[in-house]
């Protein structure tokens, strides 16, 4: 298995594993999972309403891109899955923090 689609193995995994993690703790906040494994993208969205106050927004973004490098484009979770992206097997220098400006990443131990 090449790198490119190891890593997209591994986030699709890992994306899932935290949408069963649980829902919003009000029944009518949706969490959605979308994988798209075709061209490397992978969501975790909530949609729905409190009240008269509507919620959506993307809280985990994953792009594997066709280089095989893994993109954290964002990250809303109360997790750091940067490092749960280690833990899965792919290496620091593999991963880029996108929501990161390039001039800080090359502080961050991980891909510029």
């Amino acid at each position: 298995m090449d790198s490119v689609e190891k890593h997209k193995k591994l986030v699709r995994e890992l994306v899932e594993e935290i949408s069963k993690l649980g829902q919003s703790s009000y029944k009518e906040i949706e969490n959605e999972l979308i994988i798209d494994d075709e061209r490397g993208h992978y969501l975790l969205y909530s949609s729905g309403w409190t009240n008269e106050s509507r919620t959506y927004g993307c809280f985990l973004h994953i792009d594997v891109k066709p280089d095989g490098k893994v993109y954290l484009q964002h990250d809303g979770t109360n997790l750091i899955i940067a490092n749960e992206l280690v833990t899965k097997g792919i290496d620091k220098e593999n991963i880029v923090l996108e929501f990161k400006a390039p001039s800080k990443r090359v502080y961050t131990g991980f891909a510029n």
